[in-house]
């Protein structure tokens, strides 16, 4: 039986949310309540104390997380996601990390770093952004440029946190609580059995894969990235929905002095994202199947089917993002005061919108050249 976020679990959420985004990382309360949860271990190996989940079973928890802060579910459900990550290194690197069980482990993926060959491993250097929740991080996962210039690959490095240097740039306009500040590493050597290829991460064939024989580590990268990012802006705009209904309830508008629930235009507001907001847990669920039977089956999955998937996942960031516009938009500007849930929700969910993987035209590009078999580019993130 696998781990899920209780009520009370999400309430202290949301109780803190408004206190994370002022301190720009999630309180030391919030990171003790999740370590007792046993989430962390969700997607851990069972060889490893973990509860080595079906791959979807993540999906539902960080969206429930989303009901109290989108900061939280956001870093909770990547660190989650991350110990699944490690899982796909090799036997070697994985008995390292996991010595104690699951880790905090950011992941800052973009290839902004620079692996020289040096013995049994490479001498790494870099600079990378959007590494969430690093300041409670316990190892650091990075891309890199590996391997000699006539002979260069992008790969995944693993490193202790004590190899890092933290920069504080994290002042945004929304997601503030995931503390998604800047790593620096300089000059730090990396035994060779902490990296894996991208190649491998991509098409779902890395080390782990075999190791574990079980179809969750078989799952290729960017869709499970693409929908676990997805799923803090869905449970953000189905909270943005149950915010609206009681407000509905209780609102009596300025001027008129009629109640707001008696409106037919704001009583098809609701309506309206109900329905928007089945149709995306729908596609999710569509999606998810179609990879879980293909992985299941023992299947490599192409290029094509994964690029219908990140599309997927930027429709469902993108159309949650409409549905929190349109309620908020018949909700009366008091929802702007800082102490109103709802503008951090949008703030948040705007954030979200921005992550490379939601680029709604590049997502949906992909997806369209590659149905009518056009190149495109060996490194995509597909």
């Amino acid at each position: 039986m696998t781990t899920a976020p209780t009520a009370e679990f999400i309430e202290r959420l949301a109780e803190r949310a408004a206190a994370a985004e002022e301190l720009r990382r999630l309180p030391t309360a919030t990171i003790e309540d999740y370590r007792r949860s046993g989430l962390a271990g969700l997607l851990l190996p069972a060889r490893y104390g973990g509860q080595q989940a079906e791959f979807p079973e993540i999906l539902d928890p960080i969206r429930r997380m989303a009901h109290g802060c989108a900061s939280s579910a956001w870093t909770l459900g990547f660190y989650t996601l991350h110990n699944w990550m490690l899982a796909l290194f090799g036997e070697r690197a994985q008995d390292e990390v996991f010595a104690s069980g699951p880790v905090l482990c950011p992941a800052p993926l973009a290839p902004t770093g620079r692996g020289t060959p040096d013995g049994d491993g490479i001498r790494l250097s870099g600079r990378w952004s959007w590494a969430t929740g690093v300041a409670d991080a316990d190892w650091t996962l990075v891309g890199a440029i590996c391997g000699t210039e006539d002979a260069p690959y992008p790969a995944l490095v693993l490193l202790p946190a004590s190899d890092i240097r933290i920069e504080d740039v994290w002042h945004t306009a929304g997601m503030r609580a995931t503390g998604s500040n800047d790593v620096v590493v300089e000059d730090v050597w990396v035994p060779q059995h902490r990296l894996v290829k991208v190649v491998d991460i991509y098409s779902g064939t890395a080390p782990g894969a075999a190791l574990h024989d079980a179809s969750a580590y078989r799952w290729p990268m960017v869709p499970a990235l693409a929908l676990v990012a997805a799923m803090p802006a869905l449970g953000s705009a189905e909270r943005v929905a149950d915010l609206y209904a009681q407000r509905l309830g209780e609102r009596v508008l300025a001027y008129s002095g009629a109640a707001q629930k008696n409106q037919p235009a704001a009583q098809i507001r609701l309506g309206d994202a109900r329905v928007r907001l089945s149709a995306l847990r729908g596609l999710r669920d569509i999606t998810v199947a179609r990879f879980q039977e293909a992985v299941d089956r023992g299947e490599r999955i192409g290029r094509a089917v994964r690029a219908e998937a990140r599309a997927a996942a930027a429709h469902i960031v993108h159309e949650s993002r409409a549905v929190i516009a349109d309620l908020l938009e018949a909700s009366g500007a008091s929802v702007h005061f800082v102490d109103n849930p709802l503008q951090r929700i949008k703030r948040d969910v705007d954030i979200i919108c921005g992550h490379v993987v939601f680029d709604y035209d590049v997502a949906r590009e992909l997806a369209g050249a590659l149905e009518v078999g056009v190149k495109v580019s060996p490194i995509s993130m597909i």
